[in-house]
Order: structure tokens, then sequence, then C-alpha cells
């Protein structure tokens, strides 16, 4: 496989775990994981992090609402390593598109994650809004695609082909669902997924002969009705 495997997350066993494996190849995160971790200090968590993956890219959010607060938060948190990548949504919770915010900090050479993208159309604008010398990540949530009921990969296909403009900008295949979609991301021309742990780990199972695991699912269930020492009267 080409694609990129990086690790979503805010838990710091959690990364720490996944930060001595060689094929994961960046990390990224967002406040409603770091909330669920119970993290309570953003800058104190994010540098415990870079401590622990000074060398793969990671991705922190801004977490205002406003586009000035934004772009400041983005500048001090771009200051917190050159594996930085700042996540900016793609709009406000007001629905106003970030382009003109992702426009002046990719010009500034920011590395930006532009975040929560669900359209092409929002691909498109954008990818035009990236300066051509700066690093950039698009991440488009296929898995949130795939729960309303449309096939994400003509999405992410189309997607990638958008991004060709922009070389050095690449596509993230977020939230993913199954470890189907890391084959489905790659067959695509995708260049990274992010996946929780749970999702990483059933990396194991990929060639897993099925007759095995059938069986191995059988005693499974088996194991578990004796342990729960069920019984019907016959």
């Amino acid at each position: 496989m080409k694609i990129k495997l990086f690790a979503d997350g805010a838990d710091l066993a959690g990364i720490k775990e996944m930060s001595e494996l060689s094929h994961i190849a960046g990390f990224t995160t967002n406040p409603t994981l770091m909330r669920k971790a119970g993290v309570s200090d953003y800058k104190s968590f994010a540098l415990d992090v870079l401590k622990i993956v000074p060398d793969r890219p990671v991705s922190f959010e801004v977490f205002a609402d406003d586009f000035l607060t934004m772009e400041k938060q983005a500048v001090e948190i771009a200051s917190w390593g050159s594996n930085v990548n700042v996540k900016i949504p793609v709009t406000n919770t007001k629905g106003d598109f970030c382009g003109p915010l992702v426009k002046r900090l990719s010009d500034l050479g920011v590395k930006l994650n532009v975040t929560a993208v669900m359209t092409i159309e929002q691909v498109e604008k954008i990818t035009d809004q990236l300066s051509p010398n700066t690093s950039a990540i698009i991440s488009v949530f296929a898995g949130r695609i795939a729960d309303t009921g449309v096939d994400p990969v003509p999405v992410m296909a189309h997607a990638v082909r958008v991004m060709k403009s922009k070389p050095l900008a690449e596509l993230i295949w977020a939230s993913p669902r199954e470890l189907l979609n890391i084959f489905q991301a790659d067959a695509i021309g995708c260049h990274i997924i992010t996946a929780t742990n749970d999702i990483l780990k059933k990396l194991s199972l990929v060639g897993k002969n099925l007759d095995t695991y059938s069986l191995e699912t059988v005693d499974m269930f088996f194991k578990d009705a004796k342990a729960s020492n069920f019984s019907i009267k016959i």
C-alpha cells in the first residue's frame, strides 16, 4: 500500500503505543477527542504529544469561532513544532467559509489541515486558496459521508483529482468506519487515512484465513454461553 496511516486520538498512552509502530506515519486529534480523553490544558497536552512524536506530522485544531481569533491561535499552535499541522474547520459555526483565513495562513507558510470537509465543492474552494509553496492537508470525512447513505469512494476519488492542482496538498480519508476503508482509500490514490487505534489494530487480521476466523467465532460464542451459565430446559 502507498497510503500513509495516521493514528487519530487524544489518549497519551494510546498515542505512545502507536508512535512505537514504524508504519504509523502521523497523528491527528480534535477538541471532541480531547474532551472525551479528559484533556483540560490544551497547550500542555499538545506539548506532551510532541515530546512523544517529535518526528512525524501531528495535527492540532483551533477552537475559536471567529476567524481573527482562529488566525491568532493557528500562528501560536504552528509555533509549537515544525511537524505541526494546524487544523482549521472548513466553516465556522455560522457557516462562513474559511477560505480567506486559509489563504493568509498558507501564504505565511503555516502547514494547515482543513477539516470537517464533506463536499467536492468545499474541496475545490479550499484547494484554490492553498499556496503552491506550502504543504497542506484536506480532511474529507468519508465515514460521515457514508453515514448518510452516500458512497464516499467516488467523492474521494474526485477530491484526489481536484487536489492535483496543488502538488504539496494531501487528502485525508477521515473518520473511517472499518479496516476495508484503508484499502478503498489506497485504491483511489488517497494520500492519507487517519483512524482510531481500534481500527488500526485490525491490520493484524489482514490475510487471515476465513475458515479459521469462522471457527474462532463459533468457539467464542460457545465459550461465552458456557461462561454465562445459560441453560434451556428441553
